[in-house]
């Protein structure tokens, strides 16, 4: 499956400084310059039933104030301040204020268990930290009190006890006049080279590294970016990816570059809710949440009557077919006519008939799912990158020649990638990180003599320039007759079933691959209760007869699609989702397959009882 016998480079143009801003809070110069910008762009928050809005003018003042008080608190250049919070328009605030006294941000996800939390704090030796809730800081404020460099915990609720982020920006007010031109000498002492942010990656294994991204690392991606944007100041997208997340943390730039408003969602069990209710224009996301939502229609779509079941089932099946700005035969065209009329419009209005703009990356994403969201109305463009690369390597854009369904797009204008003797794909370019803190070591692995990022991932580049990620290369393992499986491609394939929500590829050194399954229980709990069939739980359910018999026929149909060595022979079924709480998956929802074959041990040696076979 894998040959590994050639190097193959892709080389873009010269990184264009032209018009480019340098620094984070350059983004306020931006915003001076574009009337349009000054006058529309806004960040909102929902509270209550009402949406707050602070336009750009609020944003730079209450940045502007809280870089004051950070001047008054001591913050001196270099020292870190540390965010654990939902999406909301203060973590901007908070943002452009740390790089404008040349302070580093370490942007920390609130979904961490507490011995990251303690981890991330000692190592980074944050000195302020902004929580979002008394959830949070609940959390986190015993873990703070055994650290001698935390001073300060602020929220931006209102918690009792605890000083509030606004009150920190009046207080900034109040010694605006005598800060005013600290700051300023501040903001000059900032380089384009100096560290902006901290990005701990969870990972997939082992201790979090702290990826240190300078200004210019995340801004020229930002920058290359918006060349491939087709949004503009007119328009407005929902929010939702935590910040602490390098694909939320740059797009976040990107939007107010080109003076996007920026909704930020109430949480995630809200997303559709505030899509239907704001009906934005655009959203970026991860395949998880398209695989959910996706989820949701079909489970709603099993439960029509029988005629309007087959029309879904018709657009389905249509939509497989689907090529975005392919013309049409006449027969497909009727046929895509009558199912977007009946179906696909229905989707398009549950959620928001104005989407033209929906990033998706983190990780792969199926083909399948992809034409059927293309077929619908929304344009998905699926991208690839890493917190190292701040993040976009590569990207599908809104374009005829520029956007190939079953690849990452092309080569960004400012990067360099290059393939491998053994398949890894290289980057170079000025996204790439400084290093991880305080590990030099680790850092100089992850590079190769000549300056080359080695991204682990295996990918070719194809006639086109489009880029295809095949998988990650810590992850392919070899059969004992010496083939290789790609796992993220099988499983890919297997969670087209509407009946397998989650799937992991095993088999290392084994005759033939195997799979842990997480099936789709809301369906099958359904299921046993028209049987009525009574089940206690999740593991009576996955032990049913019938419930297998299902899963084996799907398998047996995705097994034909598969090359020999790749067809799943053996499945056991586990007894739950997936999940960031169960410990699964990362805080990108990448799975931790170190962990999973750790966990489900006993699954894996019934698949595998004499070791080999």
């Amino acid at each position: 499956m894998l040959k590994f016998n050639k190097i193959y480079f892709i080389c873009k143009t010269k990184y264009c400084t032209m018009n480019q801003i340098k620094r984070i809070f350059d983004i306020f110069d931006r915003f001076e310059k574009n009337p349009d910008t000054i006058g529309k762009m806004f960040l909102s928050e929902k509270i209550g039933k009402e949406w707050i809005k602070y336009e750009a003018k609020q944003y730079k003042e209450f940045s502007y104030n809280i870089a004051s008080a950070f001047i008054e608190l001591g913050i001196k250049k270099d020292d870190k301040i540390a965010t654990v919070t939902n999406n909301r328009p203060q973590w901007n605030f908070v943002d452009m204020a740390i790089s404008m006294v040349g302070a580093v941000h370490v942007t920390v996800y609130p979904t961490i268990g507490d011995e990251e939390f303690e981890y991330i704090f000692k190592h980074s030796e944050s000195k302020i930290i902004f929580v979002s809730n008394k959830t949070i800081l609940n959390r986190i404020k015993d873990i703070a009190s055994k650290i001698k460099t935390i001073e300060k915990i602020y929220s931006f609720d209102d918690i009792e006890g605890t000083p509030k982020c606004i009150s920190l920006a009046e207080e900034g007010a109040k010694y605006f006049g005598k800060n005013k031109q600290e700051i300023e000498n501040r903001k000059a002492s900032v380089h384009e080279d100096d560290v902006a942010t901290l990005i701990y990656t969870s990972g997939t294994t082992g201790v979090p590294k702290g990826v240190m991204l300078s200004h210019k690392n995340i801004l020229s991606n930002s920058n290359a970016s918006v060349q491939r944007l087709h949004l503009n100041h007119n328009h407005t997208v929902l929010s939702f990816l935590p910040l602490s997340h390098v694909f939320a943390h740059m797009t976040n730039y990107m939007y107010q570059l080109k003076g996007i408003s920026i909704y930020y969602a109430e949480g995630v069990a809200k997303v559709a809710d505030n899509l239907h209710e704001l009906q934005v224009d655009g959203f970026i996301t991860v395949p998880r949440l398209l695989e959910a939502i996706f989820e949701k229609i079909t489970a709603k779509a099993k439960k029509l009557p029988a005629v309007k079941r087959k029309m879904f089932e018709l657009s389905l099946k249509v939509a497989e077919d689907f090529h975005p700005y392919k013309k049409m035969n006449p027969v497909f065209k009727a046929k895509y006519n009558l199912v977007n009329k009946l179906v696909f419009s229905q989707w398009r209005n549950a959620l928001s008939p104005n989407i033209q703009f929906l990033g998706c990356g983190g990780s792969a994403l199926s083909p399948r799912l992809a034409r059927i969201f293309w077929a619908a109305g929304f344009k998905v463009f699926e991208g690839y990158g890493l917190t190292e690369t701040s993040p976009i390597l590569a990207v599908n854009y809104n374009k005829k020649d520029k956007i190939k369904i079953g690849t990452v797009g092309t080569i960004l204008e400012n990067v360099e990638i290059k393939i491998a003797q053994d398949g890894e794909i290289l980057a170079k370019g000025p996204n790439v990180m400084i290093g991880y803190y305080k590990e030099p070591e680790k850092t100089a692995e992850v590079f190769t003599d000549d300056g080359w990022f080695k991204t682990g991932d295996i990918g070719e580049i194809d006639e086109q320039g489009f880029l295809k990620i095949t998988d990650r290369k810590k992850e392919i393992f070899k059969l004992s007759s010496g083939k290789y499986i790609a796992p993220q491609v099988i499983e890919n394939k297997l969670k087209e079933s509407f009946l397998i929500k989650q799937a992991v590829v095993v088999g290392e050194n084994q005759k033939f691959p195997s799979a842990l399954i997480s099936p789709n229980f809301e369906f099958f709990e359904d299921w046993a209760k028209n049987e009525k069939i009574e089940v206690k739980d999740t593991s009576e359910l996955a032990n049913l007869p019938k419930v297998k018999e299902a899963i084996h026929k799907e398998i047996q149909k995705i097994n034909k699609k598969l090359g020999e060595h790749e067809k799943i022979r053996k499945f056991q079924l586990i007894y739950h989702d997936f999940s960031i709480k169960t410990g699964e998956l990362s805080n990108t929802l990448k799975l931790k397959r170190k962990v999973i074959s750790e966990k489900y041990q006993e699954f894996i040696e019934k698949l595998y009882p004499n070791k080999e076979q």
